[in-house]
């Protein structure tokens, strides 16, 4: 079964990630999240570069809504740092609910347009 759901979301993944592009003026906020940890990234693609990274195991707290949405207002923190407004939101074939809907919500707060 754990099979056919990664099969599933890669699956997913592919689709968004056909429709989705981060450039210089919008780069792509990709979410990841794990067992243990949620993990958020703003990529510029046309560049091919990171230009920041957050996650909860920075935070040092265990993984739940109220640390993905605290995930989310720190990469927003982090972006308006380096000079980003705007991004397009890659939710990498999950769901948009539960935890990677608190860090879009989190980053939203933080002041991110998306």
């Amino acid at each position: 079964m754990a099979f056919n759901k990664i099969r599933r979301r890669l699956r997913i993944k592919k689709g968004i990630r056909n429709r989705i592009q981060g450039t210089t003026e919008r780069p792509r906020l990709s979410v990841f999240k794990s067992n243990k940890a949620i993990y958020a990234q703003i990529i510029d693609d046309s560049k091919g570069q990171t230009l920041s990274a957050s996650s909860s195991a920075e935070l040092g707290s265990k993984l739940n809504i109220n640390t993905s949405i605290e995930v989310g207002k720190k990469i927003a923190e982090k972006a308006s740092a380096a000079g980003i407004k705007e991004v397009v939101f890659d939710r990498n074939g999950y769901l948009y609910h539960g935890k990677v809907k608190a860090l879009a919500d989190g980053a939203r707060d933080g002041g991110l347009k998306f």
